[in-house]
């Protein structure tokens, strides 16, 4: 039996390194042979966005449609499956999205259409966790200031003074909101900095804290940390969960990093603390809105550390992407169960 696997990459995940990914998971199984087409996507040359129901998707549904005619199985990381794709794709059985999270596909159409939809997570904690320790360095230490000030031209001795000058990691107390992949990893350096590490995760098992960790309340985290960094996921519950009020809370000349998700974060709220000296400075690789937008203030405001959503980005999360959801289809074909489906109740329905 032969099955199409369509490698609908970009210029990240690229399809070339799916392609070899899933030839490599297929190679000397029991699994009939094994035919890869690919095409590749344009983010992140074109920012990614949301296309019919789904989110942060790259490519258009006719575009994929006729990819998807005649196969079976498809690897990506940004291709839209919608319902739209869902019903003019019959043959499709397998979607394999190397995120942390599905967001682009329907998961609910999907199972209607039979369809199983795998992800990838953990596959950027690494690059995520050692982006937001060199952001949060930086905003300790006014990198981002006194950096731009240098490329200018001007020595500026005065960020020697008392009042400018940055805050030490070793000694200071820290806190993460969110104690995930990435949280952890963070919280491991900087305990091994010497830094005392405060977490707020409801969720959170205090066996993985120990030695690590104190878990607090996020109020009692807000009011003794120097410096806070986000790691939550998005919920209706954790959208906006930083703005004035907690900010306000927070010892005088905090610094806030944000390598999460813009939506948890109020970023006036921000850019009025930093000209208050509430905060001595904030890092930042997600926003609002993606780009910035020209008139920002978060690119006019002092103090303000900012990447552009960069922070998964290494050659190595391109290869484990890959890896991962290879690594799915061949257990799919294979008749092994999924290690990281999202919908396993596709299987239910079919028995």
């Amino acid at each position: 039996m032969s099955t199409t696997v369509l490698a609908a990459g970009d210029h990240f995940v690229l399809p070339r390194l799916l392609t070899e990914e899933v030839r490599t998971a297929t190679a000397g199984a029991d699994v009939g042979a094994v035919d890869v087409r690919e095409i590749t996507l344009p983010w992140p040359h074109t920012p990614f966005g949301p296309v019919a129901e789904v989110i942060e998707a790259s490519g258009t549904e006719d575009e994929l449609i006729e990819a998807l005619q005649g196969v079976q199985v498809c690897v990506t990381q940004m291709a839209p499956l919608t319902e739209h794709v869902l019903a003019h794709c019959p043959d499709l059985k397998l979607m394999c999205v190397s995120r942390g999270g599905p967001v682009n596909a329907n998961l609910a159409a999907a199972t209607r259409h039979g369809v199983a939809v795998c992800y990838a997570p953990g596959r950027n904690a690494v690059a995520t966790a050692e982006h937001t320790l060199t952001l949060l360095l930086a905003a300790a230490r006014g990198v981002g200031d006194t950096h731009t000030d240098l490329r200018a031209g001007v020595w500026r001795g005065d960020y020697y003074d008392y009042d400018n000058c940055g805050i030490e990691i070793d000694g200071a107390t820290v806190g993460l909101i969110g104690y995930g992949a990435i949280g952890s990893r963070v919280a491991k350096v900087l305990a091994a900095m010497g830094a005392h590490v405060l977490v707020h995760d409801p969720y959170v098992r205090p066996e993985l804290l120990a030695g690590v960790a104190e878990q607090v309340s996020l109020d009692e985290l807000l009011t003794r940390a120097r410096i806070v960094s986000l790691h939550a996921r998005v919920t209706d519950e954790t959208t906006g969960m930083i703005g004035a009020e907690q900010i306000a809370r927070m010892p005088r000349g905090s610094v806030l990093v944000n390598c999460a998700r813009g939506a948890l974060l109020d970023y006036d709220a921000v850019c009025d603390a930093l000209d208050a000296g509430q905060l001595s400075g904030a890092a930042f690789d997600v926003y609002p809105q993606e780009p910035v937008p020209a008139g920002s203030r978060l690119l006019k405001t002092p103090g303000i550390v900012m990447t552009p959503h960069i922070a998964g980005a290494s050659q190595e999360v391109a290869h484990k992407a890959a890896r991962i959801v290879a690594g799915e289809v061949g257990r799919f074909l294979r008749g092994e169960p999924l290690a990281h489906c999202a919908n396993p109740e596709v299987f239910a329905e079919r028995a």
